[in-house]
């Protein structure tokens, strides 16, 4: 009931968003659906071909999964405030509204992909488009019922346990106390082992005691509070500081290591591929496994490379003497990283993939079903981008209300916002054409 009423309450933005959820899940629960109808229409076909069938429908299914976790982090409804928790409104409850609200949009989808498959095989009315669907619909043969709720369950199982692992409320780690224990007694930190005599030596008491008083019993006037405050600042800026910054940039060997295998195992699935027409994702002739796995190494590939792609613009942005609007924007970038990084890259993969997709359809006919599964994951992953960018522009509110209180104008904030953009498109731009090219190569030749 909760979950209803957050729903019911929420913003016309945020119900916008929902219902993109909504029609996503309907079109990947149109896509599985299609499947079903297939099996029923041909009987004779092998289980791994409809098994291979069903694995292309993998790819718009975790774009959805992908979309409706975005939607889900952008939520006012699921974002922890203060008192919530009194009323029992706890992380792991509102990780549970969260997921439930995903759960609801992406069932309307379902819905509403069983009403529009059912209509199209003329079990409501008449068969509709002069029986035009009815080849790859099964229309001819009944449709078994638990089938087909099964294959609809898939998106908002999926949809919804994504959002419910992402958002679930994690114990922070217990930081190592850099407290160690000397001669006589503690000292506050660790430090190199006392030689014999060295406590009796003058100020030697002194060393390790940055908790006392800056005044002391003894009358001298210790520089303690100085060196802490350096410290403090020197962990904020170079301790805390430089982990988040240098944690995207540990993914990004990784992510060339996956998109450079992803390459050559699309490579040698394609080397003697001859143009067909997809009548289905996943009708590809000549190792259309293969192709799955390599664009799937791609794909995770790109997205793990993306944070770090996206960390290294920052950096960039900052070098050889920035002034006020390039360090503004290059601190915004590599803040964001793991943010926009991921879905940066996810979007290079799947816009390599739609230049190469019509160069194995060289006739031009793509199919129906094979242009609503690229629709599907075109739309999904350019609309987590867009998603992920409100998010960010949310959570960085704070600064941006600082900043204009100490009398920033509008145009540097939006000076600085288009010369991010400028500067992903410039990394990311030529990165996207790179592997487009790499990946049809085999199909040129």
């Amino acid at each position: 009931m909760l979950a209803l009423r957050l729903t019911r309450s929420a913003r016309p933005a945020v119900q916008l968003r929902r219902l993109l959820v909504a029609a996503a899940s309907a079109g990947t629960g149109f896509l599985l659906l299609c499947v079903l109808g297939y099996a029923l229409g041909h009987p004779g076909t092998p289980a791994g071909s409809l098994l291979l069938r069903l694995a292309w429908c993998a790819v718009p299914l975790a774009a959805t999964a992908h979309f409706a976790l975005a939607v889900a982090r952008t939520d006012p409804a699921s974002r922890p405030r203060p008192g919530l928790s009194a009323i029992g409104l706890g992380p792991t409850r509102l990780m549970a509204v969260s997921a439930i609200t995903t759960a609801l949009s992406t069932l309307l989808g379902s819905m509403l992909a069983l009403l529009v498959f059912l209509h199209l095989r003329g079990d409501l009315t008449g068969l509709p488009f002069d029986g035009a669907a009815s080849a790859f619909l099964a229309a001819d043969r009944p449709l078994p019922l638990p089938a087909a709720l099964t294959l609809l369950a898939v998106v908002p199982a999926t949809a919804s346990v994504t959002v419910a692992l992402a958002l679930r409320p994690r114990e922070a780690r217990p930081t190592a106390t850099n407290r160690g224990f000397g001669r006589f007694g503690e000292y506050g930190r660790a430090g190199a082992p006392d030689t014999f005599g060295a406590y009796g030596r003058f100020g030697a008491r002194w060393r390790n005691r940055d908790h006392e008083p800056a005044n002391g019993a003894t009358g001298r006037t210790p520089d303690t509070d100085g060196a802490p405050a350096a410290a403090g600042t020197a962990t904020e800026d170079g301790g805390r500081g430089a982990a988040p910054d240098g944690e995207p940039t540990a993914a990004l060997p990784w992510g060339i290591t996956l998109l450079a295998a992803g390459l050559a195992v699309e490579a040698y699935a394609l080397r003697n591929t001859a143009p067909a027409t997809l009548a289905l994702p996943g009708g590809l002739a000549g190792g259309p496994a293969a192709v799955l796995v390599g664009w799937t190494l791609t794909a995770v590939g790109l997205a793990l490379a993306g944070p770090g792609l996206t960390h290294l613009c920052g950096r960039l942005l900052q070098a050889v003497r920035p002034g006020a609007l390039r360090l503004l924007a290059g601190r915004v970038l590599m803040a964001e990283a793991d943010r926009i990084g991921r879905p940066l890259g996810v979007v290079c993969a799947v816009a390599s993939a739609a230049y190469a997709l019509p160069m194995l359809h060289r006739d031009g006919n793509l199919g129906p079903l094979t242009a609503l599964g690229a629709l599907l994951v075109v739309g999904c992953t350019v609309a987590t981008l867009l998603t992920a960018a409100v998010e960010a522009r949310q959570d960085r509110a704070d600064t941006t209300a600082a900043l204009r209180r100490v009398g920033a104008p509008a145009t540097v904030l939006r000076s600085a916002a288009a010369l991010r953009a400028g500067a992903l498109l410039a990394v990311f731009g030529p990165l996207t054409l790179f592997v487009a090219e790499l990946a049809a190569l085999p199909l040129t030749r």
